[in-house]
């Protein structure tokens, strides 16, 4: 297994739960260090993807999967349903045929709405939005703790997480893969290449061919502060247009209120920067629409990549005779997909004539809460105190994400276990703190990194 993005992360454990034996190989420090690293972070319904295609039916059953499991795992969601406004007539024009998708990709429960009753729900937004329709259930979901969680569960349940693994080149001997791997070889019966932003190039160096080219698409994204939570409730969804879904405003697991994505063509695959010009016009476009929120903060700033194709559809590929399937493309809905997308490249993989035994006595493991629906450690007894304050983060939380066989190895990658440095002050008051509890832990030492303002040192 290539890759420890979300889907990748789903996958492990679809193929662990069926009892396979399962390496995952990862090239980065830690999961999600991708492309996964950065989205909107809804459960989608589906409703508006290409009707019959194979990104609705795995969006489809991985929102199933997502609810039928989320309270074994402790994963939280925020019933907030979405949404889908018109803000000119041109718009409102296209919300029958919207509507008449949903339904037909087995969303039944829409709901066509004025523009006063959209004011009556939301008082707060502009009063220019002509028209829209509601979709009840479009939730808010955490979109670091249901990975992290996806792959515990399969580690626990037997399969591997090899980390700082990139993959190299390998060949298949007609029984069995051989990885080439910056940290050696590795063997395995099958390959599944879930590598997202470079799937097509593994698939080049393994195959020696590729179905699919990755076209980075970069989305940014302004974050104001919490207390503009109170000028919403729903998600606000724009009519999603051929080539994106457009700029969405909703409130965040954690708390905040997000604006954005972007939707930005560009060559590389790394380069997740911001700039100013961008940032000002998100951050102006959601005043126009939710106008109250001039009157509050941007306390941050990300910005995503995703593995867009020119196809519209998930690119997933199997190649029988060498026992390798390919999951590229995976757009914006991979979050909500993953399970779904795990489940079918399971299917792909049974076809082959491959058959397992599932573990008689599966585990479930639940990992510290950080979402604001759920009760945090900061309020509970033995919590050893409270190190990052604008996010009420404990000391207790923050080592035990430097235990275990997933141990944040990151400063990055330890925000998106316990959300430290992602308040207001950005790490200003608590990193000097956080180097001392880190001391020894990451490949990065904080206090080589970081000056004392937070600013980093390498750039």
């Amino acid at each position: 297994m290539i890759g420890a993005g979300v889907v990748g992360c789903a996958i492990a454990r679809r193929f662990a739960l069926e009892g396979a034996r399962v390496i995952v190989i990862e090239k980065a420090a830690d999961i999600l260090d991708g492309a996964s690293k950065g989205n909107s972070g809804i459960l989608h319904t589906g409703f508006d993807a290409p009707v019959g295609s194979l990104e609705q039916r795995c969006i489809a059953e991985g929102y199933r999967e997502y609810l039928e499991i989320r309270e074994r795992l402790d994963l939280p969601i925020l019933k907030t349903g979405a949404l889908v406004l018109a803000w000119s007539d041109e718009q409102a024009a296209r919300l029958p045929a919207l509507i008449d998708k949903a339904h037909a990709n087995g969303v039944d429960d829409v709901e066509p709405l004025s523009a006063a009753e959209i004011l009556a729900r939301e008082p707060g937004l502009s009063d220019r939005v002509r028209g829209g329709f509601h979709v009840p259930r479009e939730y808010v979901m955490d979109p670091w703790t249901a990975p992290y969680s996806y792959l515990l569960q399969a580690i626990e349940n037997g399969a591997s997480f090899l980390r700082r693994a990139e993959v190299l080149d390998g060949a298949f001997d007609g029984e069995a893969w051989t990885l080439e791997t910056s940290r050696g070889p590795v063997k395995t019966g099958t390959v599944i290449n879930a590598a997202g932003l470079y799937g097509d190039r593994v698939d080049q160096s393994l195959l020696k061919t590729t179905s699919y080219v990755i076209r980075p698409r970069k989305g940014q994204f302004v974050v104001f502060d919490k207390a503009a939570s109170e000028l919403l409730s729903a998600i606000l969804l724009p009519v999603p247009t051929e080539a994106t879904k457009g700029i969405v405003i909703c409130k965040t697991s954690y708390g905040n209120v997000l604006v954005g994505p972007t939707a930005e063509e560009q060559d590389s695959r790394d380069d997740a920067s911001v700039d100013g010009d961008t940032l000002a016009a998100l951050r102006a476009h959601g005043i126009e629409m939710l106008p109250g929120l001039a009157a509050f903060d941007v306390t941050a700033t990300y910005a995503g990549l995703r593995p867009a194709t020119a196809d519209k559809d998930y690119q997933i590929n199997d190649d029988g005779a060498r026992r390798y399937i390919s999951v590229g493309g995976i757009r914006s809905t991979g979050l909500s997909a993953a399970l779904g997308i795990a489940m079918h490249v399971f299917g792909l993989y049974t076809a082959f004539g491959l058959r397992h035994r599932p573990p008689s006595d599966l585990r479930w493991p639940r990992v510290s809460p950080i979402s604001e629906s759920q009760e945090r450690a900061w309020s509970q007894p033995g919590n050893d105190g409270i190190v990052c304050h604008c996010e009420l983060v404990t000391r207790r939380e923050i080592e035990a994400a430097l235990c275990g066989p997933l141990a944040a190895a990151s400063l990055a990658a330890l925000k998106r276990r316990t959300r430290v440095t992602m308040g207001r002050c950005q790490g200003f008051y608590c990193l000097g703190e956080l180097a001392e509890i880190t001391a020894g832990r990451f490949d990065t030492p904080l206090a080589t990194a970081y000056d004392r303002r937070g600013y980093d040192r390498r750039t």
